[in-house]
């Protein structure tokens, strides 16, 4: 048997040779004229390959969200009766930057292109709608003997979200500089902040401060609201412009 060499770093699984053909192929000639077959035959397998790991060209784009709502589901799951259910959700939610912050060169390729692709924005919304949903639906059970359990934890989910995505965005378009843990973890604060049972009540009457009575968002909204309106209410209430 040859030796190997201890220098030569080894070859990338079928996967991940997968996802680096198609961002290459994306790159140079476009998303939209680049085929499952241009992928497959520039990572050296075939179609089979592709769609064993990818349902299709989109999911290529988005490979590693599936085992981050798994993990965000697992985490929720193992949440003790005595944990702060926002505190709870808001840890869920660091997990999907830390996804993002493995690979801030892929990542910011990633915002890039979905920039550009209409389709692919469309896909990341649907992304992001399972994430929310896994947030609200963790809360929904949490508050479920709250009157207002259900507005509330559905409130709470946009919100969570809203803040991260202010804080992964606002890396994003700065190229993947900085600390992306620091910002979500500013962002996250102010959720905590705001719906925690613990948290420190804002000031209150004629007395209070100006910067005081901005200390809470509250959106109000038919359960009918469509999901992306709730979260834009909410970043512009953040600041996302």
């Amino acid at each position: 048997m040859a030796a190997t060499n201890p220098r030569t770093p080894p070859k990338p699984v079928m996967r991940d040779s997968l996802i680096a053909a198609a961002f290459r192929l994306f790159l140079e000639r476009g998303y939209e004229q680049t085929t499952v077959d241009d992928i497959v035959t520039l990572a050296g397998v075939g179609r089979r390959s592709f769609f064993r790991y990818f349902p299709s060209k989109e999911d290529v784009v988005f490979p590693d969200h599936e085992q981050c709502l798994d993990d965000m589901t697992r985490f929720l799951a193992a949440s003790a009766d005595t944990d702060d259910p926002v505190v709870r959700v808001c840890d869920a939610a660091r997990l999907v930057m830390r996804m993002y912050a493995e690979n801030p060169t892929f990542s910011v390729q990633r915002y890039r292109l979905t920039r550009e692709v209409a389709g692919l924005r469309t896909y990341e919304l649907s992304v992001v709608w399972r994430y929310e949903k896994t947030l609200g639906d963790y809360l929904r059970t949490r508050w479920a003997d709250r009157k207002d359990g259900t507005l509330r934890a559905n409130v709470a989910a946009a919100a969570v979200v809203a803040a991260h995505n202010h804080a992964l965005r606002h890396w994003l378009r700065s190229g993947g500089e900085g600390d992306p843990l620091e910002e979500v973890d500013r962002a996250l604060e102010f959720v905590r902040g705001t719906w925690s049972p613990d948290a420190a009540a804002p000031p209150a009457g004629p007395d209070a401060s100006a910067e005081g009575a901005d200390d809470v968002v509250v959106v109000i909204t038919k359960r009918s609201t469509p999901m992306w309106r709730v979260v834009r209410e909410v970043e512009s209430s953040l600041g996302e412009g």
